[in-house]
């Protein structure tokens, strides 16, 4: 097809860097022009507006003379980018203001771009105003937040770098922008009223993703009005919002984990054109550059888990278990600042159930928050947590799981302002009874309690333990051929096929892979399969087969 021709035949081109020429017979451009004065040189890397304004700006005679100068030259988009009263300011009052803006963009010394390093400043031309320059660990090179897009441009009297953006002059510290900026009124009242003013004064070199006033208009009353009547919450809040390190938008190349004051880390990326915050696009107006780091406006409020309550956590994250939490009447304790840990099952866990608020489940959820505050990292094995419901639950450490009884912890903590969460994939089944109280209460075990009592293992059964018995219903047995049920009439035999079936250790189902074993009591290997009715001493898992030992190769 035509599509496929012209794509055989592409021809791609090349353009000679400035200051080289192709040579006829030769490949590249091996060809080096003579050296030119900056002004010149403007031309020679298509700044030539730049070159344009030297001369309006009577600038000519100087960059073709005698010296040792370095230009961070706007390129012509830079220029056109500009907002036409920027503009007309500068080219009006007899070229002045054009003079010191052109100015502002050079340093009366030859500076290639290895001598620009990451956090230093040069005064500039103008009054001496520094200039600010980061060299960033990718490789990009900003000016006051102004790209080098081409780099040492060499001329007989300096050099040359052209750079993205017309830069202006810095003479404030970060403290004094957002004071004098009223889009930023709420964010002032907020900063003073956390004590980070002194902070935001002080030297340094911080990234601020300012919230607007329409950030903060945009949350809840209520939540907002907490925050800012806690001075802990109201700090964590703000640090959030603060990197650790300057970093100017030209030097965020794809999503970047970068760490805040209040401890943790920010996701900053981009996607297109946009700037963006763990991964949404609220970046409103970017490179506000103090001379102590660089304000990028977001029209969003950033919450860090710190700073929530446990409500606030959990309709973040599990929606599902968040409304039956308050449905079942415990929004106080999800709201107030009791150390509590609330264990809130995944989305998931509720799929096939009944959602219904009866009194069983208003008990079950209240048995889902324990009474203190805890961080998994410090939970262990046989560890006891009592709940708002009386209840002891019981911590189980497996090679890759760490579960409080058969609910498994599936992701990290959520840390906040009073209570954690642990999100867990499934909704606990609290220990009702031993091993065989458990069996005795299910109408599907009927013939295996039979069978337990004539086998002489309910007293195994009864006594303190962690057993996992992977018990067969009445339709394992009843698939039995006859010959294999007359077998069972065998106190011995039945005791020994039982016996395969129990564990002698204790095993939840989302502790299992795919070649999960373990050791039954027979001394054998036995494969596990899945399901979870918890007993003070073990844990049943409900089989329709009867388990027979594997054969050996």
């Amino acid at each position: 097809c035509r599509e496929f021709w012209e794509c055989q035949f592409m021809v791609v081109s090349y353009e000679c860097c400035p200051g080289y020429e192709k040579v006829i017979g030769e490949k590249g451009c091996p060809a080096a022009l003579p050296l030119v004065n900056i002004y010149k040189t403007l031309g020679v890397v298509g700044a030539t507006t730049t070159k344009m304004y030297s001369e309006r700006a009577n600038l000519q005679e100087e960059i073709e003379g005698p010296g040792s100068f370095t230009f961070f030259a706007p390129s012509n988009e830079a220029w056109a980018a500009l907002s036409t009263e920027i503009l007309d300011a500068l080219v009006s009052n007899v070229n002045i203001e054009l003079l010191n803006a052109l100015h502002y963009h050079m340093i009366y010394k030859r500076l290639t771009s290895d001598d620009l390093k990451h956090g230093t400043s040069f005064p500039s031309m103008y009054q001496d105003f520094d200039v600010h320059i980061h060299h960033y660990s990718n490789g990009i090179v900003t000016v006051n937040c102004a790209r080098l897009v081409k780099t040492d441009q060499h001329a007989t009297n300096g050099i040359v770098h052209v750079v993205d953006r017309v830069i202006t002059a810095i003479t404030n510290n970060v403290n004094s922008l957002i004071d004098t900026d009223d889009d930023l009124d709420t964010l002032r009242t907020a900063v003073a009223a956390a004590g980070l003013t002194s902070l935001l004064e002080n030297e340094g070199s911080y990234t601020i993703f300012a919230p607007t006033n329409e950030a903060f208009e945009k949350i809840p009353p209520e939540t907002l009005t907490r925050i800012l009547g806690d001075p802990v919450s109201l700090k964590d809040l703000l640090n959030y919002h603060i990197l650790k390190n300057l970093h100017c938008s030209e030097s965020i190349v794809a999503g970047t984990p970068l760490e805040t004051l209040q401890g943790t880390v920010l996701e900053v990326g981009c996607d297109g054109e946009e700037m963006t915050i763990n991964g949404k696009a609220i970046v409103t107006q970017r490179d506000k550059l103090g001379t102590n780091g660089v304000i990028h406006y977001v029209n969003e409020l950033l919450i860090p888990d710190s700073a929530k309550t446990l409500l606030e956590l959990a309709e973040g994250s599990v929606v599902t278990a968040s409304k039956l939490f308050k449905d079942a009447g415990l929004t106080d304790h999800l709201i107030g600042s009791e150390a509590v840990t609330l264990l809130a099952p995944l989305n998931d866990a509720f799929k096939d159930k009944s959602l219904a608020m009866t009194p069983d489940m208003k008990k079950l959820l209240r048995n889902h928050i324990l009474k203190e505050k805890f961080s998994s990292k410090n939970l262990y094995h046989g560890q006891e947590l009592e709940t708002l419901g009386g209840l002891k639950l019981r911590v189980f450490v497996f090679r890759n799981s760490l579960c409080i009884e058969n609910a498994c912890i599936a992701a990290h903590d959520k840390n906040g302002r009073f209570a954690n969460m642990f999100i867990v994939d499934k909704l606990l089944t609290p220990p009702m009874g031993t091993v065989m109280d458990v069996l005795k209460a299910d109408d599907r075990f009927s013939t295996l309690v039979g069978a337990i009592q004539r086998a002489g293992l309910t007293e195994l059964l009864n006594e303190k333990g962690a057993y996992t018995f992977f018990a067969p219903t009445n339709a394992a047995f009843s698939a039995m051929s006859p010959a294999d049920l007359n077998k069972l009439m065998n106190p011995k035999e039945l005791a020994n096929l039982l016996r395969y079936h129990i564990g002698e250790e204790f095993l939840v189902s989302s502790a299992v892979t795919s070649h999960t074993r373990m050791k039954p009591l027979t001394g054998d290997k036995l494969e596990l399969g899945a399901a979870d009715l918890m007993a003070t001493n073990g844990v049943v898992h409900a089989v329709d087969v009867i388990v027979k030992p594997m054969r050996k190769p």
